[in-house]
């Protein structure tokens, strides 16, 4: 040990310089503290090493024996630089017995037409000690069965070394581990019978992520799209709009529809007497207003705008999801009725459908499907008078009736050739044929 008198001396030791590693998926893991017996915990979970060929979006299912607070199902979302938002995955150990509890985690990137379809399987074990266990037991209990712990200053994660020297004074050691090392020191000697304490704020460690279900290369859609459109010139379709508008998403934004930058999916706008009404009460929809996803047993929409909207005449709350189903009346917004009104015309076994009751009702409905599921009830959809639609290998598809056949929908086809197309119909790759402007948030950011 230095002398607590002497001057600072800083000496720089020559590093060797390692090879670089191959980037491989995995977690990290930080945030972990297990100190807190039977309290409420915080894991902060951040993707590493991804594929190129990734998703921007990647499902994240968890299920433990801990209780998990914030649910089983997450997501990690891609930014526009390429790197992943992380996921805070929150559970307690409370009433439980001391051991080590399992984190069964599954990862899946769906497919789509720039991405291929990946799923990762990992499995994160947790320290719940005993309530009287000494700090000593619990970093030796989760050293034993954790052999790439980190450490890491950047999580505000330090294993500081205190000891009483020779001679009187005190010396503080800051140890930093990283690139999946271990720092071990050894006072012992030196201490000279002196205490050693040691204090983990939190603990950080790297799970590797290990992928199953390798698939081949998926089949190319010959025009893929997530989002297109079905219009027609003349005869009416069978609820009346000239624009059918399809999505295949996981989670769809409406929002208000203008010229230039837009971050909805569904663009609305107020629909007057002579037509859409970009401005005016247009500009009482947020850009991004609502969302609608897939729920547990059909679909649910959140209300995330400034001006709020209606379900069925009550305002749901702010970011309080609400459980879809058919008849329902969606009014945007809550402040001002009228100005844009839609209305669940079904839920399908792989979508829904919306159509507007107010003055839009000529001009628009909204198909919204989930992305690479056929359908499960052709038979119900039939009877609606609706064309067989649905989305797989990162396009859509027309499926007939009659002969089961599967057609991939293009824009240079005949499209009254199939059943339940009227007259003068046709397929666009764009969500808003109409409207050049108009990017959805989505395909903007895929851009």
């Amino acid at each position: 040990m230095a002398d607590p008198e002497a001057p600072d001396v800083s000496v720089i030791l020559p590093m060797p310089i390692a090879p670089v590693a191959a980037l491989r998926p995995h977690l990290h893991v930080s945030g972990f503290d297990p100190r807190a017996a039977g309290g409420r915990q915080v894991l902060k979970l951040a993707l590493r090493g991804m594929p190129s060929d990734c998703a921007a979006q990647v499902t994240l299912l968890a299920s433990s024996r801990l209780r998990l607070e914030n649910g089983e199902r997450h997501s990690f979302c891609r930014t526009v630089r390429g790197d992943w938002l992380p996921v805070f995955l929150e559970f307690s150990s409370r009433g439980l017995e001391h051991g080590q509890y399992r984190i069964e985690l599954e990862l899946h990137s769906r497919a789509d037409a720039h991405a291929a379809a990946h799923s990762w399987i990992a499995t994160l074990l947790i320290l719940a000690p005993r309530a009287d266990a000494s700090l000593h037991e619990i970093h030796q209990t989760f050293l034993a069965t954790h052999k790439n712990v980190r450490v890491h200053a950047d999580d505000a994660s330090i294993a500081r070394v205190g000891a009483r020297v020779d001679g009187g004074g005190r010396v503080d050691i800051d140890v930093h581990a990283s690139n999946a090392g271990i720092a071990h020191l050894d006072l012992a000697a030196g201490v000279g019978g002196g205490k050693v304490d040691l204090g983990f704020s939190s603990i950080a460690w790297e799970e590797d992520l290990l992928e199953i279900d390798v698939p081949a290369a998926p089949p190319v859609h010959p025009c893929p799209a997530t989002a297109a459109c079905l219009a027609r010139d003349g005869a009416a379709d069978p609820h009346g709009a000239r624009y059918l508008r399809l999505f295949a998403l996981d989670e769809c934004v409406l929002g208000r529809g203008e010229a230039g930058v837009v971050d909805a999916d569904i663009q609305l706008m107020h629909h007057g007497v002579a037509g859409p009404e970009p401005e005016g009460l247009t500009r009482r929809i947020s850009s991004r207003h609502a969302l609608i996803r897939r729920a547990r047993g059909g679909f649910e929409i959140e209300d995330v705008s400034r001006y709020g909207l209606l379900v069925d005449g009550a305002w749901p709350g702010k970011h309080a999801p609400v459980a879809l189903r058919p008849g329902m009346r969606i009014e945007l917004t809550a402040s001002i009725p009228g100005v844009a009104v839609l209305e669940v015309v079904a839920v399908l076994p792989n979508g829904i459908l919306l159509q507007r009751l107010d003055a839009g009702m000529q001009h628009e409905a909204f198909y919204l499907m989930e992305p690479e599921r056929g359908l499960g009830a052709a038979a119900r959809l039939a009877a609606l008078g609706l064309p067989l639609l649905f989305h797989r290998d990162g396009g859509f598809w027309h499926l007939d009736p009659a002969s089961g056949a599967e057609t991939p929908l293009t824009p240079d086809m005949a499209l009254q050739a199939l059943a339940h197309w009227p007259q003068g119909a046709r397929f666009a790759d764009r969500a808003y044929p109409e409207r050049r402007d108009a990017t959805p948030a989505h395909e903007r950011d895929a851009a």
